[in-house]
């Protein structure tokens, strides 16, 4: 079994923590895409640990999915 980096969006933005939360309390639409990274990422962490088989191209595919939801997610964090 590989080791597997986890993409927590409290680990990727530690200086942020508290305002993740805040934001997941207050902010409807920060939650719902909150909640849509957090579920992409255990999706990616179960194909990269082979405990759901997939295609290469299909795990590359829901990476760049987590990745413009964390763009969005931190823009709404900084703005």
């Amino acid at each position: 079994m590989q080791n597997v980096e986890h993409h927590c969006l409290s680990l990727e933005f530690p200086e942020l923590k508290e305002q993740i939360h805040e934001m997941k309390m207050s902010n409807n639409h920060f939650k719902k895409l909150h909640d849509e990274y957090t579920e992409l990422s255990k999706q990616i962490e179960n194909m990269e640990t082979e405990v759901t088989p997939a295609a290469s191209a299909e795990e590359e595919a829901l990476k760049v999915q987590r990745v413009h939801l964390k763009d969005q997610l931190y823009g709404m964090l900084t703005a």
